[in-house]
C-alpha cells in the first residue's frame, strides 16, 4: 500500500526532517514527469456564481477568528481546516464539472503557483533561519529604527521573505529586555515584509509576475521610487516616535533573557553560519535565471504547462535546502532558536488558500463578464481612460485579502495587458497597480506570505501578537491613512 504525499501531509511535523524533503523531492519529479495529457486547466469565471467564493472566505473567516475562538483547537487542528475548506470547494466542483476538472483544477494550482510559492519560500526560510547574528546588540530606538531601515532596503534585493528571515530574529533577541515589543513587529512587517519589496522584481512576487511580462528590471525603481521612499520613511518616523515613547517608559525595561549560547562578554558583532550568504546568492539567482532563461522546453500535466527553467529552478530550491541542513552549524540554528512551525503553518493555510482561490481569480480575470464586473468596471472612466486612484485602491485592497500576484496580473491585464503600453503611454497606471500590490499587501496577516512567518516566529519568542483583526485594527489606524495621502500625491 502506498502513503499518499499531498501539501498537507508533506508539511506533518511527525516524520523526520529527512524524510520531509525526500518526500518533496519525488513530489516534483513525479509531478514534472507526469506525462499525462494536457487539459484545459484555465476556469471560465463568466460563468460562476460568487457562491464559488464561499470556501475561500470560509478558510480566511478561520484564519481570522480561529485563534480567539478555540485557539488549542486551531493550533493543532489548522491544516485539518485548511483540508475541510479545500474538500467543501472540490467536491461539488466535481460534481458540478466533473471529477477531472476538479483534479486538474488542483493541479494546476498546486504546480504552477503553491509549490513553485512554497518552495522559494522554505529556501529562504532555512537558508536565512542557519545565518545567526552574535553580539550584544541592545534594543534602543537608534538601533531598532536602523535595523528596520537596513531590511527595508535589503527587502528589495533579496526579496522580503529573505530579508524578513535573515533580520526577524537579531531584532527579536535584542529587544528581549523590552515589555512592549508587538509594535516593534508589527512595524518589521509594515516595512520589511512588504513596502521595502516594491523596488526591483526580486522584492516581490507580483513585481516579478510584471517583470515576466515584459516589464523592464529597473522600471519600479524609477517609477515609484518616490512612492517607496513616502511610505517608508513615513513608517520609519512614526516608529521612531512610538518606540522611544515606550522606550524611556519608566516600566519598559526588564532582565535580558540571557541566550545561553552567547559570550556575554563578546561586544562585536559577528555570524555563524557564514555559507548561507552564499547560498543566498545562490537563490537569486535561481529566481533571476528562471526570469531571464527561455528554454522553450514545456512538460503539460493536465493542461498546466511547466516550463524546463522552472522545474530546474524549484529542484535547485529544494538541493539549496537539504545544503543548507547539512552545512550549518547546529550553533547557529540553536542561537536563532530555529524550528519548523512557522514554515508549517505558512505551508499548510497556503496551500488551502492557493486552491480555494482558483474561482475567485477565475472571475476576477473574467472581468465584465464575471460576477465581479463592478470591481473591473470600476477602475475606468465611461471614456475608456484608466482612473489611476481607484487602481491603486482596488489592487491594494484585493491584495490584503487574496494572492497579490494573481491580483496583480488581474489588473496588468485590464489596464491594458502590453507592457510596452503600460511602460511608455500608461506609466502611472502600471505604478498604481504595482504600488498596490505591493503596499496593501502589508493590510492583513495574508496578504503577504511573510507576515503570517513573521507573526509565528515572533510568538514562538513569547512575544503577544495581535490577533488576525487586532492587526488590521494597526494597519487601519497607520497604514491607511499613508495611503490616502499617497493617493493624492501621486495618483490623483
Amino acid at each position: 500500500m502506498c502513503a499518499f504525499i499531498g501539501p498537507f501531509s508533506l508539511f506533518s511535523e511527525n516524520p523526520p526532517l529527512h524524510k520531509k524533503f525526500l518526500a518533496l523531492s519525488a513530489l516534483l519529479i513525479m509531478a514534472f514527469l507526469n506525462p499525462i495529457t494536457a487539459f484545459a486547466a484555465e476556469l471560465d469565471g463568466s460563468s460562476l456564481s460568487p457562491l464559488w467564493g464561499v470556501p475561500f472566505i470560509g478558510l480566511l473567516l478561520s484564519i481570522a477568528v480561529g485563534p480567539l475562538l478555540f485557539a488549542d483547537f486551531w493550533h493543532a487542528h489548522f491544516g485539518k481546516l485548511a483540508l475541510a475548506w479545500v474538500l467543501v470547494l472540490l467536491l461539488p466542483f466535481a460534481a458540478v464539472f466533473g471529477p477531472h476538472a476538479a483534479i486538474a483544477g488542483a493541479v494546476h494550482a498546486l504546480l504552477a503557483e503553491y509549490i513553485p510559492f512554497i518552495a522559494l519560500l522554505t529556501a529562504l526560510f532555512v537558508v536565512a533561519g542557519g545565518i545567526c547574528v552574535r553580539g550584544n546588540l541592545h534594543g534602543t530606538p537608534a538601533l531598532n529604527t536602523g535595523l528596520l531601515a537596513l531590511g527595508t532596503v535589503l527587502a528589495s534585493f533579496m526579496g522580503t521573505t529573505g530579508a524578513s528571515m535573515l533580520l526577524i530574529r537579531p531584532l527579536i533577541r535584542a529587544n528581549d529586555n523590552r515589555r512592549h515589543c508587538v509594535h516593534i513587529v508589527v512595524f518589521f512587517i509594515f516595512l520589511v515584509a512588504n513596502a521595502g519589496g516594491a523596488l526591483t522584481p526580486l522584492g516581490d512576487p507580483p513585481l516579478f509576475l510584471g517583470f515576466l511580462n515584459g516589464v523592464s528590471f529597473f522600471w519600479t525603481m524609477q517609477n515609484i521610487f518616490w512612492h517607496t521612499a513616502f511610505i517608508c520613511v513615513a513608517l520609519l518616523v512614526i516608529f521612531y516616535l512610538l518606540d522611544r515613547h515606550y522606550y524611556h517608559n519608566r516600566e519598559e525595561q526588564r532582565p535580558p533573557q540571557q541566550d545561553p549560547t552567547l559570550d556575554t562578554a563578546l561586544s562585536q558583532l559577528g555570524f555563524d553560519g557564514k555559507f548561507n550568504f552564499v547560498l543566498l546568492l545562490v537563490i537569486i539567482g535561481l529566481v533571476l535565471m528562471s526570469g531571464f532563461w527561455k528554454s522553450g522546453i514545456e512538460f503539460s500535466i493536465m493542461g498546466t504547462p511547466v516550463a524546463l527553467q522552472n522545474i530546474l529552478r524549484d529542484v535547485a530550491l529544494v538541493l539549496v535546502i537539504l545544503l543548507s541542513l547539512w552545512r550549518t552549524p547546529d550553533t547557529a540554528r540553536r542561537g536563532n532558536d530555529f524550528s519548523w512551525g512557522p514554515i508549517v503553518e505558512v505551508a499548510k493555510l497556503f496551500a488551502g488558500i492557493f486552491i480555494t482561490i482558483i474561482p475567485v481569480i477565475a472571475m476576477l480575470r473574467a472581468g465584465e463578464a464575471g460576477a465581479f464586473g463592478g470591481i473591473v468596471r470600476a477602475v475606468s472612466a465611461s471614456s475608456g481612460q484608466p482612473i489611476n486612484i481607484m487602481y491603486f485602491w482596488i489592487t491594494g485592497i484585493l491584495s490584503s485579502f487574496l494572492d497579490n500576484a494573481p491580483t496583480y496580473l488581474v489588473f496588468f491585464n485590464t489596464a491594458s495587458g502590453d507592457a510596452n503600453t503600460l511602460m511608455t503611454i500608461l506609466p502611472s497606471t502600471l505604478a498604481a497597480i504595482s504600488a498596490g500590490a505591493v503596499f496593501m499587501g502589508a493590510n492583513s496577516y495574508i496578504g503577504n506570505a511573510p507576515n503570517m512567518m513573521v507573526k509565528a516566529i515572533a510568538e514562538e519568542r513569547g512575544i503577544r501578537m495581535p490577533s488576525f483583526f487586532g492587526y488590521m485594527g494597526w494597519s487601519f489606524l497607520i497604514l491607511i491613512p499613508l495611503f490616502v495621502i499617497m493617493s493624492f500625491l501621486f495618483f490623483w
